[in-house]
């Protein structure tokens, strides 16, 4: 039975969860950097993560680095990219692309008070093509120094902080954004044995 703390907790955390504020990311490789990814996440209040992988792969994680944040976390599996996007933009969603283009704006004047789903590629090669090609917008972290980009779970950090930052400038984000159905569903589950 779950301790009143318990129940208050989850309701608090569920309550500002963002759904309508999603990553996507594709072919990743590292799990320790996957892992890192889904604490990050989860710290920033996103709820759905999109994991596009053509072989079919799960989602890399190593439960030590994740700190189980998995569990708390809806992993969505696609095949393509394309089939991916479609279901997001079906869904009224923006989706961005972090890439390192020349026509590629700063990360920061994207309007994040929209749903909004981020493209992150994998730590060696990027983002694909057909991943720019696909995305609504492209966005960039500007860098000062020589390196060309960050670690990929200090870069999905950055963005996620940034569109946080603007909905509660806004007031957006203040407000719980989960539907009555979900959240009712997402307490019951985090609340069952083993969620601990």
């Amino acid at each position: 039975m779950p301790t009143k703390a318990r129940i208050q907790r989850v309701r608090q955390v569920l309550s500002s969860r963002q759904p309508d504020l999603r990553v996507i990311f594709e072919e990743l490789t590292n799990p320790h950097n996957a892992s890192a990814v889904l604490r990050t996440c989860d710290a920033a209040g996103v709820l759905h993560i999109h994991y596009v992988s053509a072989a079919g792969q799960p989602f890399p994680v190593n439960k030590a680095i994740s700190t189980r944040a998995d569990k708390w976390v809806v992993l969505h599996h696609h095949a393509t990219m394309g089939e991916c996007v479609s279901v997001l933009k079906k869904k009224g969603f923006q989706v961005a692309a972090t890439c390192l283009t020349e026509d590629a704006r700063p990360y920061d004047v994207l309007d994040y008070c929209r749903p909004t789903a981020v493209i992150f590629g994998n730590e060696s090669e990027g983002i694909t093509p057909e991943a720019v090609g696909l995305a609504d917008f492209k966005v960039k972290i500007p860098m000062q120094g020589m390196v060309q980009s960050l670690n990929l779970s200090v870069s999905v950090g950055i963005v996620l902080y940034e569109a946080l930052r603007q909905r509660r400038a806004t007031g957006y984000g203040q407000r719980r954004r989960l539907s009555n159905k979900e959240y009712a569903e997402l307490t019951k589950k985090w609340l069952s044995p083993g969620k601990e």
